[in-house]
């Protein structure tokens, strides 16, 4: 009778942990195609962009100290391996469009042209695929941390191996109110 009572109260913290495992292998596979996702997005990006600078370079091509930031930017993007280092070199990259677009100002045949339209609407549509896709790698980082954390899942967590995964964060620069200057004009 004891035996069978032990045999029971084992079988049943078997089947508990396997629950658990299965739970937490689902919930990490959903972070990580959410992850997927945000690169998707990005590589996109990456490949609009020679696009842009080529367009640009044809009207702006004294602006070289711009074109190259994006260069550099773009190939961080690339290297960057963690959900850190994507978003720091994502907030970089960023920081270059928008100086190409204070350059594109300057030239009113470049901003009528319909191929560099047409590039910059992409540009836009990516941009907030890219939000989108970093909002939900996000949420689901937050239900696997939960379940990491939390009661009995920490110790399931620690035994097959699970830990907390990285949020995709800003970088801390774009906490900064950007400086416009027009120039002395008015």
């Amino acid at each position: 009778m004891a035996i069978g009572i032990v045999i029971a109260v084992i079988v049943v913290f078997g089947l508990m942990f396997m629950s658990s495992y299965n739970n937490f292998v689902s919930s990490e596979e959903n972070v990580n195609q959410s992850y997927a996702q945000i690169e998707n997005q990005l590589q996109r990006r990456l490949d609009l962009i020679p696009n842009l600078v080529n367009t640009v370079k044809g009207y702006a091509a004294h602006e070289k100290d711009v074109i190259t930031s994006i260069s550099d930017a773009r190939a961080r993007l690339a290297g960057a391996k963690t959900p850190g280092e994507e978003a720091t070199a994502n907030a970089e990259l960023s920081g270059a469009l928008s100086r190409l677009l204070v350059v594109v100002e300057n030239y009113p045949d470049l901003k009528a042209n319909q191929q560099f339209a047409q590039l910059m609407d992409e540009l836009a549509g990516t941009e907030n695929r890219i939000s989108v896709a970093r909002k939900d790698y996000n949420d689901q980082v937050a239900v696997f941390n939960k379940k990491v954390k939390q009661f009995p899942g920490a110790i399931i967590a620690r035994i097959a191996g699970f830990n907390e995964k990285e949020y995709f964060k800003a970088d801390p620069k774009a906490q900064e109110v950007p400086q416009v200057d027009f120039g002395g004009n008015g």
